[in-house]
């Protein structure tokens, strides 16, 4: 007679899409260089620091054709002339919705990035990655909000080359 284990066993993990396939494919930190080589592995923030919009641009600048402009005086990252990150504070609206749920607006600064479609944001937020989040104006909408305060430096620089990949043409991709 078999015994059931002594603990249950948790549901499998929601993987992004992108991320399977880059580590399958070419190794998890091994992708989407800038000139087509091999980038070499860097920490986006040193231990105990905080991330900033800083370390965002440090790691898209490292991605094919990526541009940064200002719109609307936030910080804006293109590839081919498509938004994949940009600068996302909360509006007096967002704080008056926060405030009427009982829940304290981060304080801290907030990423948005895109994703490929919403199957894709809803295993971005199913994975329970520290620091990501949606709200309600993001329903119905391919993107999600990282606060910058709480994501660790690796979940960062995925996110962000994943959000990359979500917007970048076919000639870009790999494979």
């Amino acid at each position: 007679m078999a015994f059931p284990p002594p603990f249950p066993t948790p549901p499998p993990r929601a993987e992004n899409t992108l991320s399977a396939l880059r580590r399958r494919f070419l190794g998890r930190k091994e992708c989407f260089p800038r000139g087509g080589g091999a980038v070499s592995v860097r920490r986006v923030t040193t231990s105990g620091e905080k991330a900033t919009f800083d370390d965002v641009a440090r790691v898209a600048a490292g991605l094919a054709e990526t541009t940064e402009t200002e719109r609307r005086g936030t910080r804006v990252w293109n590839v081919a002339g498509k938004a994949f990150a940009w600068e996302r504070p909360f509006t007096g609206a967002d704080r008056k919705r926060f405030k009427t749920a009982g829940i304290d607006p981060t304080p801290g600064p907030v990423l948005a990035l895109a994703c490929a479609d919403l199957a894709e944001k809803t295993a971005v937020l199913a994975q329970g990655t520290p620091g990501v989040f949606d709200m309600e104006h993001f329903e119905g909408y391919a993107a999600y909000l990282v606060a910058l305060d709480e994501i660790g430096a690796a979940d960062l620089e995925t996110a962000v080359q994943d959000a990359w990949a979500a917007k970048a043409p076919d000639r870009l991709l790999p494979g």
